[in-house]
This record gives structure tokens, C-alpha cells and sequence, in this order.
């Protein structure tokens, strides 16, 4: 039974819908951007909501806004994907990582620990869509001795006031963070991804959820940060193609990532049936957790704990007491069966890049000892009860043959 890790949910009715886009005669940014950012806005809670070609750019986008630059430090957890600390290289700043927790999650006593006068916004990361302690992290900014140190170097800063809080929210679009508040509306800013493995797709994408305390007025940021996106160009191309529309103006230094109508059909017939996508995930997530949690080697990963629940976009099992080596060889042997796993993530401080520049993985025990034994199983709506069964008995054989040699 061949099983892929994580194929695109893709209907007739996406099919439809794409269609559409293509019969409009418009395929670039439009309407259905339009409607995609009303859609997550409504679904998420959020105040304005932004729709780009990726979490990166998205993320790059809001660190420009804020006025982060060389000599400015970004806190971030160091297990995640390396895009949460690239956007913060790619502005010329310093990603300073810290630990996790035993849920994946950014250790909040490690935040505490590494804020400094340079210290700018801090990038929780959603691990798996299972949100971070929002009430914590918030209140550590928000306490006055935080606020106190925090040294503004840009307008924009000035009138935070405080360290900004941008949630990495990558694989929580759908998560709840508190009973009946979903993911996108706790922080000052949300980001998702709608990349082709995410739950919701654009083939690539990101969606920018802000949620501004006052002085900012969200509307205007949206509508500033929609020009930055196109160059700072100040009529868009759907605009400017209109009958005697041609004349605009560049009025700053922007960015061209805007997502197009024909990516945002995609994830715009998906949304729509967000909810019935959520259940299915669900099931497949309380399949894994019945057929595990009586096996004495398995970590189940988070779901629910304290109004908090996963968004079910990854199965984060994990392997108790095997080494690295140990969990490859398991995933080796579950490839065989033509199963694919993958593993989420490798810790920044062990690839190549971030050991150049000085990270040590020795500094980070918690996120290796999480890595060494995760194995991230496929979660989709389109696992069969049997199928998922097959994947479970795979993995259960794999395992104990592996504890069996002893290697």
C-alpha cells in the first residue's frame, strides 16, 4: 500500500474555481486575492488580513515595516523551519535563539532570558499547529520593566512602544489558542503559511494577520503594506489595466510579492470547507493517538491542553530513548513498506548555515532531544481508516524490529 506524506487536497470544486480564474481573463492579483483575505479575516478573527507568495516574504515584509535592520536582534525558538530566522537575516538582523519546551514550543523563561536594550520583535513558532503561550509571551512584553529596556531605533518602533510579538503561525491556520479565539487574532501579528503541504493551499503563499494595539490603525497599515507589496507602486495592475488607468507612482522602496488570483482560487475553495477538512485531520490525529498511547516508546504529541488545540497539520510522534540514528533507521525501515514519514524539524544550530555563523546545537538540549526521536506521520483528508491503520502497523514493525538489534 503506497502512501504519500502529504499530497494537495484538491477537488473538483478547486478545480472549479481555478478555472474560473483562468476563464476571467485576470490571473495575477484581484478578486480572488480579495476574497481569500476576507475568508481567513473571518475564519481567523483577525482585524485586517494581507495575502503574499510566502510566509518568508510575508514575514521580511512586517521586519521592514518595524524598521529591524543591522544591529537589531529578533528572538526566535531554534527548532522550527529555517524561514523563521532567514526573514530575520535577510533584513540585516540578528536571529537570537533560544530553547523549546518538551511540547515544541518556545520556552518562555528563554525569552525572558535573551531580551536585551536590541531586542526588537520576538517570533514564536506554532510547531505542528499547536499554539505557544500567547498570554505569557504578551505579558512579558507588556511588563514595565520589558518596556523599559526597549530601546526604539525606527518611527515605527517609537509607537509600539514595546517589543512587537509576530507569531510564526505557519501551521496553525485553523488552531484555537483559547476556547472560541482561533489563531491569527492573539498577537500583534500572525503570519500563515498556504504553501502546498499546509492545510490550506495557494500551491505558495502566506497570509499576514494584524491585529495593531493603538496608535495603529489597522485598515491604513493593510492598505501600506498591500502598496509595499507591489513595489510601493501606487495603483496595482488590475487598476492601472483599466481604460485610461496607466499613470502611477513608485513612492518608496518595496517589494514584489504579491499573490496571484489564479494561486488564491486554490486556497479559496479550500477555506470554504475548512471546517469539514479540520474534522477529517482530526480523526486521523485521534487514530494515531489511540493505536500509540499504548506503546510504552511513543511521545504523543500536543492536541488539547488548557483551551488550546491544534490545528492537526502535523502528527509530531516521537520515540522514546532512540537515538538519531535509531529514529533513521526506523524511517528507513517504513520506507520500505512504501510509506513516506518525514521529520519536522532539523534544529537550526545543526545546519550548515547557522553553524557558520556560530549556533552550537550543544546550547539548544531540549530541541535536539526532541529532534533525535520525531517522526512526523502522514495527516491528510484523503487517509482511509485502513490506510491510516497500515501506516500505524508500519511504524509499531519498524520500531520494535529497530529496538530489537539494538543498534
Amino acid at each position: 500500500m503506497k502512501i504519500p506524506f502529504s499530497p494537495p487536497y484538491i477537488t473538483e470544486t478547486v478545480i472549479d474555481e481555478v478555472t474560473d480564474s483562468l476563464r476571467s481573463g485576470w490571473i495575477t492579483t484581484g478578486p480572488k486575492v480579495k476574497a481569500l483575505e476576507e475568508e481567513i479575516k473571518k475564519f481567523s478573527g483577525a482585524t485586517e488580513v494581507l495575502c503574499v507568495n510566502s510566509w518568508t516574504s510575508g514575514a521580511m515584509l512586517m521586519l521592514r515595516w518595524l524598521g529591524v535592520k543591522a544591529g537589531d536582534e529578533v528572538i526566535v525558538p531554534a527548532y522550527t523551519y529555517s524561514a523563521t530566522a532567514l526573514a530575520v537575516l535577510h533584513v540585516g538582523a540578528t536571529p537570537v535563539m533560544v530553547d523549546i519546551n518538551d511540547d515544541f514550543n518556545i520556552s518562555v523563561a528563554a525569552i525572558r532570558r535573551a531580551i536585551t536594550s536590541k531586542t526588537k520583535a520576538i517570533i514564536p513558532v506554532d510547531i505542528a499547529g499547536f499554539p505557544c503561550d500567547y498570554d505569557a509571551i504578551m505579558q512579558i512584553v507588556k511588563s514595565p520593566e520589558i518596556k523599559s529596556l526597549f530601546t526604539p531605533t525606527s518611527e515605527v518602533q517609537a509607537q509600539m512602544g514595546r517589543i512587537l510579538v509576530l507569531n510564526d503561525a505557519a501551521h496553525s491556520l485553523g488552531a484555537f489558542y483559547q476556547q472560541g479565539v482561533r489563531t491569527g487574532s492573539e498577537t500583534d501579528v500572525a503570519i500563515f503559511s498556504l504553501h502546498a503541504v499546509k492545510n490550506v493551499t495557494t500551491a505558495e503563499g502566506g497570509a499576514i494577520c494584524l491585529n495593531l494595539p493603538a496608535p495603529f490603525d489597522n485598515e491604513a497599515l493593510y492598505k501600506e503594506l498591500r502598496q509595499m507589496s507591489l513595489n510601493c507602486q501606487t495603483k496595482d495592475a488590475f487598476s492601472k489595466s483599466q481604460a485610461g488607468g496607466w499613470r502611477y507612482d513608485i513612492v518608496g522602496l518595496g517589494m514584489k510579492i504579491n499573490m496571484p488570483d489564479v494561486n488564491a482560487a486554490i486556497g479559496l475553495a479550500q477555506i470554504r470547507v475548512y471546517s469539514e477538512i479540520l474534522k477529517e485531520r482530526k480523526r486521523i490525529f485521534g487514530l494515531y493517538d489511540a493505536a500509540f498511547k499504548q506503546c510504552d516508546w511513543a511521545i504523543l504529541p500536543p492536541s488539547e491542553k488548557n483551551g488550546r488545540e491544534t490545528s492537526y497539520h502535523l502528527y509530531a510522534l516521537r520515540l522514546k530513548g532512540f537515538s538519531e540514528a535509531q529514529r533513521d533507521m526506523v524511517i528507513s525501515k517504513i520506507a520500505e513498506k512504501e510509506v513516506a514519514v518525514n521529520v519536522h524539524f532539523i534544529p537550526m544550530p545543526m545546519l550548515t548555515l547557522f553553524k557558520n555563523l556560530g549556533y552550537k546545537i550543544e546550547d539548544y538540549p531540549q530541541a535536539y532531544e526532541n529532534f533525535k526521536g520525531e517522526i512526523s506521520l502522514p495527516i491528510y483528508p484523503q487517509l482511509t481508516d485502513e490506510q491510516v491503520q497500515f501506516v500505524i502497523d508500519c511504524v509499531k514493525e519498524a520500531v520494535e524490529e529497530v529496538a530489537k538489534s539494538k543498534v
